[in-house]
């Protein structure tokens, strides 16, 4: 019996989140399943025209970040 595999699914294994028998599952489907292939490269290329997220703060923001722990922070007396 085939698993049906679904477009969230397929979202799951674009960002690695799926497991290891999913992952396996679902690429073996992406060769036997013409339909599912093309679903999946759909998804494929919108996935590759999302903006790239930035997660590092700028230097104003860590400073800002320090100055703030450095004022707050409760002095403890050994």
């Amino acid at each position: 019996m085939q698993q049906k595999f679904t477009p969230n699914d397929l979202i799951r294994f674009l960002y690695q989140e799926t497991s290891v028998a999913d992952t396996m599952g679902i690429a073996e489907a992406l060769l036997e399943d013409r339909a599912l292939y093309e679903e999946y490269e759909s998804l494929k290329g919108s996935f590759a025209q999302l903006p790239k997220a930035k997660f590092s703060p700028s230097h104003a923001t860590i400073q800002n970040i320090l100055r703030y722990s450095e004022n707050s922070a409760v002095e403890t007396h050994g």
